[in-house]
């Protein structure tokens, strides 16, 4: 899940201890703007990344631009979970976000949403969408990406496993074009 991180050193150091023991090599996280100095020391010492991870339309993280500024000036080990899902909720261009954070795009969370006529928007099967999955997996190609992708799919909780098998087929389809 997405973890949270404050100022406290030791709660801090728990999550590392256990991202370590786990063979963990980014978490995916929701640092407040009080954590990042001691998240500094821990990546260096743990060598675990952090990846911010948005969570749409006002989150503390809900746009490119939040989370730029969020790690700017901070360990190159303190990046990015680019989930697509929230970046298209808030109106932003999930490409574009792993073009903009680069090599620190240390996690992906790959999920659709669709925008509907009354200008709503609704999470859907991967490909029917608004998700340009194959933009987002030639760049993470072009950045020889190897952390942790997720496909996402958190719809029809009773029967999803058809729904997830089709959202598989559309990122296998992509693959094929990247």
């Amino acid at each position: 899940g997405v973890q949270g991180f404050g100022k406290d050193t030791d709660a801090n150091r728990k999550q590392f201890e256990f991202a370590k023991a786990m063979g963990i090599k980014s978490i995916s996280a929701d640092p407040t703007p009080e954590a990042f100095d001691n998240l500094d020391k821990l990546v260096e010492e743990y060598k675990i990344n952090i990846a911010i991870h948005n969570h749409g339309p006002g989150s503390r993280y809900d746009k490119i631009d939040s989370v730029t500024k969020a790690i700017a000036n901070h360990h190159e080990r303190i990046g990015a979970c680019v989930d697509t899902g929230h970046y298209l909720r808030s109106d932003e261009n999930p490409v574009d976000a792993i073009v903009a954070f680069g090599p620190r795009t240390y996690g992906v969370h790959l999920k659709d949403v669709k925008k509907l006529p009354d200008g709503k928007k609704q999470f859907t099967i991967l490909g029917k969408g608004d998700l340009d999955i194959v933009g987002c997996l030639a760049a993470l190609k072009k950045l020889r990406f190897e952390h942790c992708m997720s496909l996402e799919y958190e719809e029809n909780e009773k029967h999803p496993i058809a729904d997830i098998r089709e959202c598989l087929a559309a990122v296998q389809e992509a693959v094929k074009k990247v």
